[in-house]
């Protein structure tokens, strides 16, 4: 049994860790294809023009007459939906693998039900995106789902290594500078992907100037307007351009807050050397993040150097994911508890 045990902890181990990184792979297509302005390559869900393959153009005319097949639009777009297909299939049997060891003591069962859970409703706004024409707000969420089960793959992979190894860890409580900054880095994941879902990258010309202005002209309430009706297409966007400079503008203040408190956070934590190791790549990643959006700005939005951006924020995400489990947990033996004569018990609280 003990052995039967240890293989699916390694198993799972290595699933959980394929897992991270395959998203990291989804989330890049997944920009790719809103880039190249392939998100509606396909009018329908969850196939593409009724069919599970691309189909020919007389097909595609008789199904939607309304919307021309444009093939590589459409193959960028079930690209996307077969490999994110493919990810749910990797959660589904992390799920099944941690079925039997869920009475465990320590075992991250209820962040694998997450991670079910986080992907199931992740499929849905993939189908709303498409149904409701990209409409900003389900392609912002879309953006933010796909990090949170980027996230819980992460998480999920560090207990699982935890568990395996039999080592306790001493939960820390949380304080307000940590949340501060989670708080700020998530806000600011999702103003990059209001940015992106309004079109509003290259609103503001230049830097650090808008427009060749400090404050420019803007209008936050119609560019926060979270209520507007749907449709009948987001392609593009449909934001006035003063709408769409308040985003772009809102995006680099929030940014710069980030930055302040993200460095107030290592001057915190600089005497501890693990923490302080792993905030220093936070630190670092934020600066590489700052350089790429500015060179966005700079060079109008390459299809490349986009693309770079969409990278670093995941980097920049797993980074600060992995200074606060540094910071949290630190790990500790505590010894083994035997359950009969076989299983061990791992002591780790509720963390």
């Amino acid at each position: 049994m003990q052995d039967t045990l240890q293989g699916r902890l390694r198993w799972l181990t290595l699933i959980t860790l394929v897992g991270t990184v395959f998203t990291v792979f989804v989330i890049l297509v997944g920009a790719w294809t809103r880039l190249v302005d392939a998100g509606l390559g396909c009018p329908d869900w969850p196939g593409c023009y009724g069919r599970l393959l691309v189909p020919d153009s007389e097909h595609a005319a008789l199904r939607h007459p309304d919307v021309p097949l444009e093939p590589f639009k459409a193959w960028v777009e079930m690209a996307h939906r077969y490999i994110a297909s493919l990810l749910g299939l990797v959660v589904l049997s992390v799920v099944a693998l941690g079925w039997s060891l869920r009475h465990i003591d320590g075992f991250p069962w209820r962040v694998s039900l997450a991670l079910l859970i986080v992907i199931i409703i992740q499929g849905a706004f993939g189908a709303f995106t498409v149904t409701l024409k990209l409409w900003p707000q389900v392609v912002t969420l879309h953006l933010l789902g796909g990090l949170s089960v980027l996230m819980l793959f992460f998480w999920l992979h560090l207990r699982m290594r935890h568990f395996r190894k039999r080592e306790a860890v001493r939960c820390q409580s949380g304080n307000v500078l940590w949340f501060t900054a989670t708080a700020l880095l998530v806000l600011q994941l999702a103003l990059g992907g209001w940015v992106t879902s309004n079109y509003a990258g290259i609103a503001c010309q230049g830097f650090p100037t808008c427009n060749s202005q400090w404050w420019p002209s803007m209008d936050l309430s119609e560019g926060f307007h979270l209520t507007q009706t749907v449709g009948p297409n987001y392609l593009h966007g449909q934001l006035h351009a003063d709408a769409r400079t308040a985003i772009h503008m809102m995006h680099r203040l929030g940014a710069l807050l980030l930055g302040v408190v993200l460095m107030a956070l290592w001057w915190r934590y600089r005497s501890l050397s693990l923490v302080r190791r792993a905030l220093t790549l936070v630190v670092s990643m934020y600066w590489l993040q700052a350089v790429l959006g500015v060179a966005n700005v700079l060079l109008w939005l390459p299809l490349w150097l986009a693309l770079m951006h969409t990278a670093g924020a995941v980097v920049l995400s797993l980074s600060f994911g992995w200074a606060w489990w540094c910071w949290r947990y630190q790990g500790r033996q505590q010894g083994f508890v035997r359950n009969g004569s076989t299983a061990q018990h791992y002591r780790a609280g509720n963390c």
